[in-house]
């Protein structure tokens, strides 16, 4: 999907970034400084440092990112860790498709043998699937589709910039031919818009045809003046349903009656009807050390 959005490249002087967490991964890598995706609840859009309207406008290019991760990699203490790429920004969004950072960061993985997981909501992850695979069979690698909705009509207001939710299981689908582990990332679930049992369940669904390893459930938060953002959106687009958000967000987090009911009521019992793991971690004990000796 083409974007509108001015591209400036941005020289980076470090690559990976510890977080204070870590299980599943201690390490965040971002190719990118905004986002073309344009996702009504993004925590990061109002943190974004270069950006006076704080609208990612303008989306910043770590070109030279490939080389400052290979550096880093090649350190004595590094411990071929898990790398998160893509937590704050996709590295497939629209500017991807012609900078093509992501297939030096995957070749640099790919020298170093070190384990990565990817979440995106782009299909454009399909272009790299041949690197993916063979990242794969000498490490961890986790490919994820970040999914909010299968129904467009909604999807095309909150998260105008991303694919389609069946065009991301069909790329799903494919990734399990190669020896990556396969996720549904089902976030956020968006109270009062995306929550319903049929919303949910269209989500597992595909899931299971896919054959995701496991799914990921998530109620949305709101962080910052991104509170602001999606009120203002409910308000000009969803007015009837606008007090019930209200009135469950008092803080960031949607309140706990309500998510104890989603996940009592729809989420777990659709995960079971499904047979969908929420077990992430055990797809990892299994392939982080089970290299294809093959490939050495």
């Amino acid at each position: 999907m083409e974007s509108n959005k001015t591209i400036v490249p941005l020289p980076c002087t470090s690559a990976l970034h510890p977080l204070k967490r870590k299980i599943p991964y201690g390490w965040d890598l971002n190719l990118y400084r905004g986002c073309a995706h344009d996702c009504i609840y993004c925590y990061a859009r109002h943190q974004h440092p270069h950006s006076e309207t704080h609208d990612f406008e303008t989306i910043y290019a770590k070109t030279n990112l490939a080389e400052v991760l290979d550096r880093e990699l090649r350190r004595p203490g590094w411990k071929r860790e898990i790398i998160n790429i893509g937590g704050v920004t996709d590295s497939y969004q629209p500017a991807e498709a012609e900078l093509k950072l992501m297939p030096e960061v995957l070749r640099v993985l790919i020298r170093h043998k070190t384990p990565a997981i990817i979440s995106t909501k782009s299909t454009l992850v399909l272009r790299d699937i041949e690197l993916i695979d063979r990242l794969s069979h000498l490490t961890y690698i986790n490919v994820a589709a970040s999914v909010v909705t299968r129904d467009e009509s909604i999807r095309k207001f909150i998260e105008p910039g991303a694919s389609g939710a069946d065009k991301l299981f069909e790329a799903l689908h494919e990734f399990r031919k190669t020896n990556a582990s396969v996720g549904l990332h089902a976030m956020p679930i968006i109270p009062f818009l995306t929550d319903s049992y049929e919303t949910i369940e269209t989500l597992c669904a595909g899931a299971r045809a896919a054959g995701v390893h496991y799914m990921l459930p998530g109620v949305m938060y709101l962080r910052g003046n991104t509170r602001k953002t999606v009120f203002d959106f409910f308000r000009r687009t969803f007015p009837d349903r606008f007090e019930a958000l209200q009135a469950c967000y008092k803080k960031g987090g949607a309140d706990k009656n309500y998510k104890d009911q989603l996940y009592q009521q729809v989420v777990n019992p659709l995960r079971k009807k499904y047979d969908l793991s929420g077990d992430y971690s055990r797809i990892i004990r299994e392939k982080m050390h089970k290299p294809d000796p093959t490939l050495f």
